[in-house]
């Protein structure tokens, strides 16, 4: 037993030296599951699942504290668990990177919750920040701490279990919003009714704030590999003609405008996307199309318009959605003609 203890105390000194190396485990099995995520690969569902093992694992550390104590009289120390709190929150972060990195549409409000996260990774690895600044205000580490479980779930269960966004979105909030109850009930105890109506508010309260706030989340699997706008399109062979930036009112008029997109899914999913026209900000037309994951190079598909406005002149915009409103990317051109 003693020669087992000075291992781990000795893996824990040469983490706690260097603390980045963990980051970059993250990061790297992040990278890993990412590049293999339209294939579905074992390794991708391995990786996957070894980051929610992490998670489960802190989940039940209390429990697991006290019973290790009751039947060998080991006692863990509490700053270990912190420290097994930090590397959970590397990992989470730092796998997740990648796959926001990627599927974030920059030019809207998806970059301020991917540069949250990109913060939050550097919190982790950060001493000072993390136990100085964010382990010393409860309410904000329980929010890191939610947080971490939430974008890690947004990211694995897609690998795991092939789910839609739709599906992903909301069983991503239900667990996180579940385990977020214990913390909040240590905060919040049900020694009264008014604590209990409390505790119930603050429940409701972080479940509907995530899933109300779907639209500013990257769909972590689901990014363009392709884009544009075109007056021609072989639908036989799948593929566009020239793309364009600038159309004439003229050419509108003449025929059809195609949107076309190839989205790139984890294979085994099938979704339902649109693509929303708008001219100048203003929604115009919603049209459906079935995306079909697996694909590397994107699964392609379109949708176009023949009835323009009387006065189509200004910015039009494509924006495409997924089930669950979570923007996926934008196709944009100009009627100035």
């Amino acid at each position: 037993m003693a020669t087992w203890r000075m291992r781990a105390l000795r893996i824990g000194v040469f983490i706690r030296r260097h603390p980045y190396v963990f980051a970059l485990i993250g990061l790297g099995s992040g990278i890993l599951s990412f590049m293999l995520v339209d294939r579905q690969e074992d390794m991708a569902r391995l990786v996957a699942a070894f980051v929610l093992a992490g998670w489960v694992l802190l989940l039940i550390e209390q429990p697991a504290r006290k019973l290790l104590a009751r039947l060998t009289g080991i006692q863990v120390p509490a700053p270990m668990m912190h420290f097994t709190a930090q590397l959970v929150h590397q990992e989470s972060f730092f796998f997740v990177l990648p796959f926001f990195l990627i599927t974030t549409t920059w030019s809207s409000e998806q970059a301020v919750f991917t540069l949250a996260i990109c913060a939050a990774a550097a919190v982790s690895v950060w001493d000072p920040s993390y136990y100085g600044w964010l382990a010393k205000r409860r309410w904000l580490y329980f929010a890191y701490h939610s947080s971490a479980m939430f974008v890690v779930l947004l990211a694995t269960l897609p690998i795991l279990f092939q789910l839609p966004t739709t599906d992903t979105y909301a069983l991503a909030t239900a667990l996180t919003v579940v385990c977020a109850v214990p913390s909040l009930a240590e905060r919040v105890p049900l020694r009264s009714l008014g604590n209990a109506f409390r505790l119930l508010s603050l429940v409701l309260l972080l479940g509907a704030a995530a899933w109300f706030g779907r639209s500013v989340v990257p769909p972590a699997t689901f990014w363009l590999t392709d884009s544009g706008i075109t007056d021609a399109m072989d639908e036989e062979m799948r593929t566009a003609g020239s793309s364009l930036s600038r159309v004439c009112e003229a050419d509108l008029r003449a025929g059809r405008l195609y949107a076309f997109t190839a989205v790139r899914a984890p294979r085994g999913i099938r979704e339902e996307v649109r693509h929303e026209w708008a001219l100048d900000g203003v929604f115009r037309e919603e049209l459906p199309v079935a995306v079909f994951g697996g694909r590397e190079a994107g699964y392609r598909i379109w949708t176009y318009k023949e009835n323009f406005p009387d006065a189509p002149q200004g910015r039009w915009t494509v924006r495409v959605k997924t089930e669950s409103d979570q923007l996926i990317g934008v196709v944009r051109f100009r009627v100035d003609c």
